[in-house]
């Protein structure tokens, strides 16, 4: 019987100071990782002085904007628009935000970025280098005819989103990881973490610096490096470090490389002097757009775009390795 006891109030107490350890304050000096599978790609966050159910949580965010952004998965607020035939559609206050921020970095570029490229983006599979298929030219001549930024209206006072043409659609991928990023920061500093780090597959987002007061470091892959071999090493201190580059999702068909950033105007992958683009800014979304926009205006144009900027900075990485770095850095970013 004490034996029993003994065990029943062993139990117990294990119950007890799991809870009670559940319900103590994280330490300010402890770090927490949390990895999931989103956007079709690993992501990562690191923090400290938080607890798991707030880092949970931020995976629950994850698959929420996922759920509303995606234009592959049936049902979400972005495939209703697509499918909608031209019809308005009522969507969330975020969907409303994205896709205005997409379309002012899509009016901003002149129509190189374009956040109806949907037709034609669905034409190329980069997720399978394998099938190495280039689409016929008179699918892409049609799907090009269907890409238009200015086709896409916007209601605040309704809420809805339509497509003036009906075969028109929407892909938010240019964008969509950086807006996430930037309410998950939001988030962790509701929840009083001063101290994090947000990889959304590459699209890289500081909460303040690290714990021990020193900028995080991030490496600026060599393009086509199988070893991720770094090119260069950037310091950051709260701002964000986005990557667009032709070796991310590309494949390679009679001696030449086809990669994911397409040209709306032809329907084919951009053809410059550029392998990458990297953005420091604030603003994760500005940084994922802009990346985006730069790579495919070039590095003369694309240089003229950060120089009428105000505290982005663009890592330009040319076909023969070389570095040009242009703009200034974000205010909080580490000289």
């Amino acid at each position: 019987m004490k034996q029993k006891f003994f065990v029943l109030f062993s139990c117990i107490l294990c119950i007890l100071a799991g809870i009670l350890s559940s319900c103590a304050s994280p330490r300010e000096n402890e770090k927490r990782t949390v990895t999931g599978l989103y956007f079709d790609t690993v992501i990562q966050i690191e923090a400290w002085g938080t607890t798991e159910t707030v880092l949970e949580h931020c995976l629950e965010i994850c698959a929420d904007y996922e759920n509303r952004f995606s234009n592959k998965i049936p049902g979400s607020e972005i495939s209703k628009i697509n499918a909608a035939a031209g019809a308005p559609v009522p969507v969330s206050k975020d969907t409303l935000d994205l896709i205005s921020k997409g379309l002012y970095y899509s009016q901003l570029s002149g129509g190189k970025f374009d956040i109806t490229i949907a037709p034609l983006s669905d034409l190329w599979d980069f997720k399978d280098p394998e099938k190495k298929t280039i689409p016929d030219p008179a699918s892409m001549e049609e799907a090009c005819s269907h890409v238009d930024y200015k086709k896409v209206s916007v209601d605040r006072k309704s809420g809805t989103v339509t497509l003036l043409d009906p075969h028109a659609r929407l892909d938010l991928g240019g964008i969509a990881k950086g807006y996430i990023a930037d309410r998950l920061k939001v988030y962790l500093k509701g929840e009083g973490v001063e101290h994090a780090l947000i990889n959304l597959g590459g699209n890289v987002l500081a909460l303040g610096q690290t714990y021990d007061e020193r900028p995080f470091r991030i490496g600026i892959r060599k393009p086509f490096d199988k070893k991720n071999t770094p090119i260069d090493t950037l310091e950051i201190d709260d701002c964000s470090v986005v990557t667009s580059g032709i070796d991310q999702r590309y494949f390679e068909a009679q001696g030449k490389i086809y990669h994911h950033i397409l040209n709306p105007m032809t329907g084919y992958p951009y053809e410059n002097d550029l392998l990458q683009v990297t953005i420091l800014s604030e603003s994760s979304a500005d940084g994922d757009a802009l990346s985006t926009c730069c790579f495919a205006l070039g590095l003369e144009k694309g240089s003229d775009l950060i120089t009428s900027l105000e505290d982005v900075r663009a890592v330009f990485i040319t076909k023969d390795y070389q570095l040009h770095v242009v703009g200034t850095p974000p205010k909080a970013d580490s000289p």
